[in-house]
């Protein structure tokens, strides 16, 4: 399996809805964005799966404007439709206009084709205008456009 293969099922698993209800007082920011995934070495095909670590490049449109940049790590096994990654995404912009940092961590699981996502905000990584942000980001891809819906709560920051 080549690296560029590998992108290719984290974009798929990258599609996969989130399912959970929100919490109430919750907000959404909704959009699109842009990601560049750049393989950093050759991947790793042994003992059934092939392994691979990547660099994403995003740039972020809508109620959330900003740049994320992340390092992603992913596995695709030798049963057809089956591979996970785990990613960490730190995210510079502004948030319905309030501006500031925070950490994703996404954790990404497709099963013979069927797909599970989950992408929450890291506890107390928020900073500037949005210290004390919590939530999680749903992404659909469809026709090789990527929409984000990013169910957040802000509250005051604990430090």
């Amino acid at each position: 399996m080549t690296s560029a293969a590998l992108a290719a099922l984290t974009l798929l698993l990258l599609a996969a809805p989130v399912t959970a209800p929100a919490p109430s007082g919750t907000l959404h920011a909704k959009g699109t964005f842009d990601v560049k995934l750049t393989p950093q070495g050759e991947s790793d095909r042994r003992d059934g799966a092939a392994t691979a670590r990547m660099t994403a490049d995003k740039q972020y449109h809508g109620d959330l404007e900003g740049t994320g940049q992340g390092e992603m790590l992913s596995a695709l096994a030798d049963v057809k439709g089956s591979g996970s990654y785990v990613a960490i995404e730190r995210v510079s912009g502004t948030l319905h206009g309030r501006k500031g940092t925070f950490v994703l961590d996404h954790r990404g699981r497709m099963t013979r084709g069927a797909q599970q996502l989950e992408i929450n905000v890291v506890p107390d990584s928020g900073t500037g205008e949005i210290a004390g942000l919590t939530g999680r980001m749903g992404i659909t891809i469809t026709e090789g456009r990527h929409d984000y819906d990013f169910e957040y709560v802000l509250s005051e920051a604990k430090r």
